[in-house]
């Protein structure tokens, strides 16, 4: 009689083990994806930078920018292109200054919504810069970061004297001939800063992200410190 030789099949253990192997693979895929994500929130530096006008925000903003290669929103910059676009956002903010009218707080976070998600899911983070400016700007931008599952790192205070902001900002005027930087003008910014603003301050203390940097001195030391901060982030 001829012999036949059967295809192998498997023993119930052999079958168990692969059904194991197979489950400890997917298991750990699973776990190295979250991972990854976790990774990416870890590297991941949102920061509010903040300070009176003058205070260095936007050097400084630079100088993060070249060193960490973060992403950058500035308020009146995204404002500004969103209504030179034509956009429906751009539109109907244009609506709000055309009639006199502050830009309510919720169409601007959807205008910073927007960009934000220019940049992507992987990025390193990105510099808020004239964006919060009150609590309830702190609150909805809080808000929009929580529902993309991010979060602000750190809110970062350029500290000045009112004394060296007038002073800066007077020559700043006579460099750039910006007609807001004047000595009246600049004053009633200031009584807006310090009003509506400064408050800001100890709202981030309260969630733990608030740092105080001395923002007067070169722009060496006083970006040695940021590092310093984002470093230990």
């Amino acid at each position: 009689m001829r012999e036949v030789h059967l295809p192998h099949l498997p023993s119930d253990v052999e079958a168990r083990n692969k059904d194991l192997i197979a489950d400890v693979w997917y298991k750990g895929k699973e776990t190295q994806i979250k991972q990854d994500q976790q990774n990416i929130k870890i590297r991941m530096k949102n920061i509010v930078i903040f300070g009176a006008p003058g205070s260095g925000k936007g050097t400084q903003s630079d100088l993060m920018i070249e060193h960490y290669g973060l992403g950058h929103i500035s308020t009146g910059d995204v404002l500004r292109n969103e209504i030179k676009n034509g956009t429906e956002l751009g539109k109907t903010a244009k609506g709000f200054i055309d009639n006199g009218q502050l830009i309510p707080d919720d169409l601007m976070v959807s205008i910073l919504a927007k960009k934000y998600d220019e940049f992507g899911r992987g990025h390193k983070g990105v510099i808020f810069d004239g964006f919060p400016r009150t609590i309830p700007q702190a609150e909805a931008l809080k808000k929009m970061l929580d529902e993309r599952g991010d979060k602000v790192a750190a809110m970062i205070e350029l500290d000045v004297p009112e004394d060296e902001l007038m002073t800066r900002l007077i020559k700043r005027g006579k460099d750039s001939g910006r007609a807001d930087d004047n000595e009246e003008t600049i004053k009633k910014r200031l009584v807006v800063y310090h009003s509506q603003t400064l408050p800001l301050i100890e709202w981030y203390k309260q969630e733990g992200l608030h740092h105080h940097i001395n923002g007067s001195g070169t722009l060496e030391r006083i970006f040695s410190d940021i590092q310093k901060v984002i470093d230990n982030l």
